[in-house]
């Protein structure tokens, strides 16, 4: 019997890095076998692409496009396929979204513009949604930005709103705030029995997952997918012990990526810390961003011994 969606989206989902050469053209072969190791870890249940860390930002249409592609080819069938949604305009990204279903993609995560950190309206919010909703016929979750992400961050009131569609059938928390985590995940339960609050700010999981949580969709699990595996696991059996030192494992890893000055490094980083695991032969990312630095360099190389995933 196959599985519903809301089923589908438990458990552990890798958000993808898209590997690139010097050149920062894209690396198929190399994106393949990045989807191919993740995705044949026991315990991964899907994958989110095209989303922050697969640097969607200053990925071109076609790009986007070729990437649900590839990801459809190379994953399990079982593997469900999210593709990230991110543009400044309501009418490319509805594109985008009929794209993606197009190539694919079983769900979509609408990530709010990143002009909204500025100023937005909830209306703003809800017509953007509703243009990528009418462009394909594909289940729909909401980000929930950061909180240090301005007006990015809808407020409950704004969330409400956004999910009350019954295509909506989740949200990714990145609220990156414990408090704000906890407040939305009680509001949502009380949503529908089938809408899924996933728990997903890399510093502070296992409290996500102490509080409660459906799921997680996060990039460390395309770094260290076996260990967010192992932990996401261990808490919800309630072994809280075993959660705990796994944690402790996790914790230099998520520091090193996320928390260590400057911010908006991390896709930068996991890269670095998958070239020197051997995974990526480059770990090129796209201009703006430069390449690591050798305090960066230093950080990863004691975070990944930290893991246990240099042994």
């Amino acid at each position: 019997m196959s599985q519903t969606l809301h089923a589908r989206l438990g458990g552990i989902h890798a958000a993808t890095i898209v590997p690139m050469k010097p050149d920062f053209t894209i690396d198929e072969a190399a994106l393949v076998a990045h989807l191919i190791w993740i995705t044949n870890t026991p315990g991964i249940k899907g994958v989110l692409i095209n989303g922050h860390a697969g640097e969607n930002y200053v990925l071109s249409r076609d790009e986007k496009r070729r990437v649900v592609e590839l990801t459809r080819q190379s994953v399990p069938t079982e593997c469900l396929i999210c593709c990230g949604i991110n543009n400044e305009s309501s009418l490319e990204a509805a594109k985008e979204a009929a794209d993606a279903q197009a190539a694919g993609a079983d769900a979509l995560l609408i990530f709010p513009p990143n002009s909204f950190a500025l100023a937005q309206d909830p209306r703003c919010a809800r017509l953007h949604q509703d243009h990528i909703r009418d462009a394909c016929s594909l289940p729909l979750l909401v980000y929930g930005a950061a909180l240090s992400a301005g007006a990015m961050s809808y407020r409950s009131e704004t969330l409400q709103q956004l999910t009350d569609d019954d295509r909506v059938v989740g949200i990714k928390d990145g609220s990156w705030e414990v408090a704000a985590y906890e407040a939305n995940w009680r509001l949502f339960e009380k949503q529908r029995d089938t809408f899924a609050v996933l728990g997903s700010g890399d510093e502070h999981l296992l409290t996500t997952y102490v509080i409660g949580t459906h799921g997680s969709q996060v990039s460390l699990a395309a770094l260290a997918p076996a260990l967010i595996v192992a932990l996401y696991e261990a808490a919800q059996a309630e072994d809280w012990e075993t959660a705990r030192r796994l944690h402790d494992q996790v914790y230099p890893l998520a520091r090193a990526i996320y928390r260590e000055a400057p911010s908006g490094r991390a896709t930068a980083r996991i890269k670095g810390a998958l070239h020197r695991l051997g995974h990526l032969a480059s770990n090129a990312v796209r201009p703006p961003q430069p390449d690591l630095n050798e305090h960066e360099h230093l950080i990863i190389e004691e975070a990944l011994q930290a893991a246990g995933l240099l042994t």
